[in-house]
């Protein structure tokens, strides 16, 4: 089980989606549902250099940007503070079967109001970039 996620740290507004693998199919899907979920708005969506997001093979929808991170930064990308958010909520728990496990995480996943995944997501200087770029 694999969970992709996007979000947008302005609104706190967000798109997950669980696959099988951590693949260039999977994400490339991925890339496909989130496109056709929002047709009319152009994408920024910044990642870490997994080889999976810039494999040659990896077909990008027309309204998708992907902006490439430096290496071994994780802190400057806005999912990877909620997904760490996510495991903090879940960190004493115990899971016997992956159900479980599935089952707990949409739990969480569903709590998070827009504000909150905002108040994870929209640090100072991405808001600013954000601003800059007139997006």
């Amino acid at each position: 089980m694999w969970l992709y996620g996007a979000v947008e740290p302005l609104t706190g507004a967000s798109f997950f989606y669980e696959f099988t693998h951590l693949d260039t199919v999977c994400f490339e899907k991925f890339l496909e549902l989130f496109a056709s979920e929002y047709p009319e708005d152009l994408h920024l969506i910044q990642l870490d250099n997994g080889g999976f997001h810039n494999s040659l093979n990896l077909s990008i929808p027309e309204n998708i940007i992907l902006l490439f991170q430096p290496a071994y930064s994780p802190e400057v990308n806005p999912i990877e503070r909620l997904w760490g958010y996510v495991k903090e909520q879940l960190k004493w728990l115990r899971f016997d079967q992956i159900e479980e496990l599935r089952a707990a995480l949409q739990k969480e996943l569903n709590k998070l109001t827009l504000e909150v995944i905002a108040s994870l997501t929209g640090w100072e200087f991405i808001l600013d970039a954000i601003s800059v770029a007139g997006l």
